[in-house]
C-alpha cells in the first residue's frame, strides 16, 4: 500500500483544497475508516494553528492537544464525525460535525460539552461473560448490561473519562437527526418517515427540516443528534445584530430629537430678533 495521498484523491469530507498541491499527508490506521482526517490537517489547514509537518509535531509533544479527553501525539491520527478536540492551553473545544456538502467542520462547544462525545450504534453482539457489547460509528466498543434499551441505529453519549453512557436517543420517528454523507449531507430536520425496504437494500429515511422541506436518505448516512447541536450561535449573532439595530434606532431617534431642538431654538432666536426691531 502506498504511503502518499494524492490531493485530488481524498474523501470528499477531508476539508482541504484539491488542487493547490499534488500530495497531502496520509491518515493513519485508526478510527472512522477512510473518512477520517488527519489530525495535521485540522490543525494546519482548518484552524491555521502550525504552518508544517514539524511544528505540529512539536505541538502535540506539549499534551496540550486532546481528542475524546486524550492526549494526541500522531499528527497523522484520524479525526472524524463527532471527535471532540480540545486544546488546554487556548481553552478551545470543537466538535467534528458535518458541514455543506458533506466536508467535516469544526462547530466551537464550552468546557463541560467536551467532556463527553455522541455515537451512533452501528452493532450490538452478545460477548462471553453475558454482556452487550456496542459498536459505534467510529469503531469503539462499549460493555453494557445485557437487558439495555439500545438498539441498532440509536445514539448515545458516552462521557470521555468513565466511558459512561449518559445520554441516550432513539432512532424512531420524530427523532431529531442529522445527515452525514450523501447528497443531503450536514442536513439536519425530523424523521417524517422510515420506510423500511424488503430485501439486503438500505432502508429510507424522510426528515422534515425547519422550513418545511421534505428531504430522503438512506438509513446508513442518519444519526439521531442532541437538541444541543442545533443551538448555533447564528441565534446570538442575530441578537447581537437586534440589538446593533435597536442601538443604532434610538442613536438615530436621539439626533433628531436634537437636530429638532436645534431648529426650535433658531426660530425662537429669529422671533425675539423681530420683536427687537
Amino acid at each position: 500500500m502506498s504511503n502518499h495521498q494524492k490531493r485530488l484523491s481524498v474523501p470528499n469530507s477531508w476539508p482541504i483544497e484539491r488542487k493547490t498541491e499534488t500530495f497531502t499527508v496520509k491518515a493513519d490506521a485508526g478510527p472512522h475508516g477512510e473518512a477520517g482526517v488527519p489530525l495535521l490537517i485540522v490543525l494546519r489547514d482548518v484552524l491555521g494553528y502550525v504552518d508544517s509537518r514539524k511544528e505540529a509535531r512539536f505541538a502535540l509533544d506539549q499534551d496540550q492537544v486532546l481528542i475524546n479527553g486524550d492526549p494526541e501525539s500522531d499528527e497523522t491520527r484520524p479525526v472524524g464525525m463527532f471527535d471532540i478536540l480540545a486544546f488546554t492551553e487556548r481553552e478551545e473545544f470543537y466538535r467534528v460535525f458535518p458541514g455543506e456538502g458533506g466536508r467535516l467542520a469544526l462547530t466551537p462547544i464550552d468546557e463541560d460539552s467536551a467532556q463527553s462525545k455522541l455515537g451512533k450504534i452501528v452493532q450490538k453482539q452478545f460477548v462471553p461473560g453475558g454482556d452487550l457489547q456496542l459498536t459505534l460509528h467510529d469503531g469503539e466498543t462499549l460493555l453494557v448490561s445485557e437487558d439495555a434499551p439500545y438498539e441498532g441505529n440509536d445514539s448515545i453519549v458516552v462521557e470521555n473519562d468513565s466511558e459512561e453512557v449518559i445520554a441516550h436517543f432513539e432512532y424512531e420517528e420524530g427523532a431529531l437527526v442529522t445527515a452525514v454523507d450523501g447528497q443531503h449531507a450536514g442536513e439536519i430536520g425530523t424523521i417524517e418517515e422510515i420506510q423500511v425496504t424488503p430485501g439486503s437494500a438500505e432502508n429510507n429515511v424522510r426528515i422534515d427540516r425547519e422550513d418545511g422541506s421534505i428531504i430522503e436518505t438512506i438509513e446508513e448516512y442518519v444519526v439521531v443528534i442532541d437538541e444541543n447541536f442545533v443551538e448555533s450561535d447564528d441565534e446570538d449573532a442575530d441578537a447581537e445584530a437586534d440589538e446593533a439595530d435597536e442601538a443604532t434606532a434610538d442613536a438615530d431617534a436621539a439626533d433628531e430629537e436634537t437636530a429638532e431642538e436645534a431648529d426650535a431654538a433658531d426660530e425662537d432666536g429669529d422671533t425675539d430678533g423681530g420683536e427687537d426691531e
